[in-house]
């Protein structure tokens, strides 16, 4: 099959044609779970969250128009959108533990611990940590063009606001994190 445009794929998918969907998730699930592992921490957190963003682009495929030749950008807004129900999801639940005075300790599952992962999770909570000390919409921004490596143009697609607007937050959020020293100023070039 020749090389299409996620585009023309998402219209071949919009009519039923699964081997075009599966060529893309091929192309973009990688960077959706890596998107949805940085924002939970938990890798199979983001394996099922993956599973869910593209089980929801497969039953909207009919109804999408992609704006631009990517699908990322769409991908991308609704795996923000499926992490963000799954926490209140969760937090849901735990109020109705808590109200009915089920609430046990947590206690980590050492399965989640497998195969090295352990250095992978220091290293992502200690990157959220420091992101939870800029204001959410520079967090976002900074989520999406840095970790997600989407352009500014992308991002403000998937964030549905203007380009400026991405343009600025993005210029604040690095200000902030040089100013909290968590990033190396950048030097001017002669």
């Amino acid at each position: 099959m020749a090389v299409s445009t996620d585009r023309a794929l998402w219209s071949r998918a919009a009519e039923g044609d699964a081997e075009a969907f599966a060529r893309l998730y091929d192309r973009h699930a990688r960077a959706i779970y890596n998107f949805l592992y940085r924002r939970t921490a938990s890798w199979s957190d983001a394996e099922d969250l993956t599973s869910a963003v593209f089980l929801h682009a497969w039953r909207r495929r009919g109804d999408i128009v992609l704006d631009r030749e990517s699908a990322l950008p769409w991908l991308l807004r609704t795996a923000d959108y499926t992490v963000r129900n799954e926490w209140r999801s969760k937090a849901r639940y735990r109020r109705a533990l808590t109200a009915a005075r089920l609430l046990i300790s947590d206690e980590r599952d050492h399965a989640d611990d497998v195969a090295g992962r352990l250095d992978d999770d220091a290293r992502i909570e200690q990157a959220r940590t420091s992101l939870r000390r800029l204001p959410r919409q520079e967090r976002e921004i900074v989520e999406l063009c840095i970790w997600a490596g989407l352009d500014q143009q992308a991002a403000a697609i998937a964030l549905n606001i203007p380009l400026g607007t991405v343009k600025s937050r993005l210029s604040r959020a690095r200000k902030h994190l040089r100013e909290l020293n968590l990033v190396p100023p950048v030097e001017a070039k002669p």
